[in-house]
């Protein structure tokens, strides 16, 4: 990424917000994922968050490593290739004008138009206000606690949610939400997981271009990325977290399907190979 231009479309908040206190970044993570693997939602995630070591409020003399400030500097680099790739890809299949999303860097906590954004949460699209939010340390905990390094593999968090927003504009998102709202817990929760591994396929997309069109791309950015998607199965970190997996519980899909979607997408560059929706469980 040497040399590639930066996004302006960024809103830096960091230091603006709160931070963990006591847990550190690391272990609000885990209690996050464990939380939510167990069914838990988001307000069941402040509140463990709070119990087990709680947020405190950032303070002003807040200054950025040189690591993070490399971090934030790649962030809108990738998020400006985004931007390059997805704008021609809509402008050259007919979609239309391509909208770019916000990236917004925080540190701790935020406000969203869909609450309040932690940490804990680890990196999130917002529909409501069509933002990506991503606390930068989410990185060293993807390196510490899941093993996941490297600059491609960073680049495929964002590109994931960046997914998320191509399936806003083109409707997905807001059809899927729908459908959610009046399905039990159990159907609900295999929606959420088509809804991420077509994500997980736009990030693909995004990959396959993004390699044609700056050939940026080598085979260990490739074996990075997968790794990455292996580990943040929600089978691997249920068993990560508590020894087992519970199927029904699964929002993500497993290991073996994001790889799957991802590397589908890296190979075809063609969104219309990535419906996650009308394909029986067995074939995701």
């Amino acid at each position: 990424m040497d040399g590639r231009r930066e996004s302006r479309n960024v809103e830096d908040r960091r230091g603006k917000g709160g931070s963990a206190a006591g847990l550190g970044i690391g272990g609000v993570a885990v209690v996050a994922i464990i939380t939510l693997l167990m069914g838990g939602n988001i307000s069941d995630v402040f509140r463990n968050v709070q119990s087990a070591g709680g947020l405190s409020a950032q303070t002003a003399s807040y200054e950025p490593t040189e690591e993070n400030e490399a971090l934030a500097k790649f962030s809108r680099q990738i998020l400006a290739s985004t931007e390059d790739v997805w704008s021609a890809y809509f402008r050259q299949t007919g979609i239309g004008n391509y909208e770019s999303p916000t990236l917004v860097l925080y540190t701790g906590t935020t406000s969203t138009s869909c609450g309040t954004g932690q940490a804990a949460m680890g990196p999130f699209y917002c529909s409501a206000d069509k933002k990506l939010y991503i606390d930068l340390s989410f990185f060293s905990s993807m390196k510490s606690q899941l093993g996941a390094d490297g600059d491609f593999a960073y680049a495929y968090v964002i590109a994931h949610e960046v997914g998320h927003h191509v399936q806003n504009l083109l409707g997905t998102l807001s059809q899927a939400h729908s459908q959610m709202a009046r399905m039990s817990s159990k159907d609900s929760n295999r929606m959420s997981v088509r809804i991420e591994l077509q994500a997980d396929f736009y990030a693909g997309v995004w990959a396959h271009y993004e390699s044609s069109m700056f050939s940026s791309i080598e085979e260990g950015d490739l074996e990075e990325a997968i790794r990455c998607a292996s580990v943040i199965g929600d089978d691997y970190l249920q068993k990560k977290a508590q020894g087992y997996a519970v199927e029904e519980s699964f929002t993500h899909g497993t290991a073996t399907q994001r790889m799957r979607w991802l590397k589908k997408g890296m190979t075809t560059g063609d969104i219309r190979q990535g419906d996650t929706f009308s394909l029986r469980d067995s074939q995701l």
